[in-house]
């Protein structure tokens, strides 16, 4: 659900999720070339995802090494070529943006709007991810639960966020994710907050008043 807010109150900063908003979901044909890559048997895709999500947040935590998760995914160690073609192909399925939200971002960039990035995402993910031209050119600061050691919704990642904006207010700052658990956190400290949807009009709908506000026109 879409929490929406009143411009004239002013909005100072934005946090923003990364994987669902800014960055596209991957499709079946990039799962299914992973569980090939990970020679799951019978090519088995429910169970393959189900293995895989299972020590997510702990990887994205940084609580376990790249060969300590593909373990977990695989039952056993694979070796260290195997270990990075199953760790890029990973990567890889979560570094494709959506060209239509970041053209609202660059918007509100050229606003002077504050943005920072908040993202739950393992270490080798966030490094990629931080070598890109729109992280480079959009965020002021990017933090990564690999880094910081926790998750979304962990209360003290919001507090990071919010400290790295310099926003005094929470309820000045808009806080935006595809996952209503990590909204509902972020409301709880005080954040405005917009549930997204994948629909890029919403978030358009959201920050195109601000950025009006704050360019004059």
């Amino acid at each position: 659900m879409t929490r929406t807010y009143d411009s004239r109150t002013g909005v100072e900063a934005l946090i923003l999720d990364y994987n669902g908003v800014a960055g596209l979901q991957p499709p079946t044909a990039m799962w299914t070339r992973l569980a090939d890559l990970a020679e799951w048997p019978d090519r088995h895709l429910p169970s393959f995802q189900d293995a895989f999500w299972a020590p997510r947040n702990a990887y994205d935590a940084g609580q376990l090494s790249d060969l300590a998760y593909w373990a977990k995914v695989l039952g056993h160690h694979p070796g260290p070529r195997w270990l990075r073609t199953l760790r890029d192909a990973d990567t890889a399925m979560w570094t494709h943006t959506d060209p239509r939200v970041l053209d609202t971002l660059y918007r509100a960039r050229a606003a002077r709007l504050p943005m920072v990035l908040l993202s739950n995402a393992p270490a080798h993910l966030s490094n990629v991810l931080d070598a890109t031209d729109w992280r480079r050119e959009l965020m002021d600061d990017a933090l990564y639960s690999a880094r910081l050691g926790l998750c979304k919704p962990d209360p003290a990642a919001y507090e990071h966020a919010l400290a790295a904006t310099g926003a005094d207010d929470p309820g000045r700052v808009l806080f935006v994710d595809d996952r209503e658990d990590n909204c509902r956190a972020a409301a709880e400290l005080g954040l405005r907050t917009l549930h997204y949807t994948g629909q890029p009009a919403e978030l358009a709908t959201q920050l195109l008043p601000v950025i009006a506000e704050r360019t004059g026109s």
